[in-house]
């Protein structure tokens, strides 16, 4: 059974930094990619980032380039989402979803499980 856990969500002043983790297990193929999703109140869910074997870490948002950056740990089933110099827009809930795909892409509906999500709430 494939489950995704995330963590490190939590309230943090603007300008400072979290990082998210998601755990997983019980992925049937070792080819696969994890992605980074939040969900602001009122809005769609928005595709952060994405991490793969052939790629790397890629962010997708223009307003998260040079300030979330990803690994992923696949012997310890971990994936992390850094996140400096965070700014109110940031507030959301994020999700962590994986693909039994080679390459990245932002589109959730190509994912195949996600977690329950963690709340990150910037503000003063």
């Amino acid at each position: 059974q494939v489950q995704l856990v995330e963590s490190g969500g939590g309230l943090v002043q603007p300008g400072g930094s979290l990082k998210l983790s998601c755990t997983y297990s019980g992925f049937p193929v070792d080819d696969y990619i994890i992605g980074w999703f939040r969900q602001a109140p009122g809005k769609e869910r928005e595709g952060v980032s994405c991490v793969s074997a052939s790629e790397g870490g890629l962010n997708y948002l223009d307003s998260v380039k040079g300030r979330f950056f990803l690994s992923r740990y696949s012997a310890r089933n971990i994936a992390f989402l850094q996140m400096n110099g965070l700014k109110p827009e940031d507030t959301a809930v994020y999700y962590c979803a994986w693909a039994r795909r080679t390459f990245c892409t932002q589109h959730s509906y190509l994912y195949d499980d996600w977690g329950q999500g963690t709340q990150v709430t910037v503000s003063s």
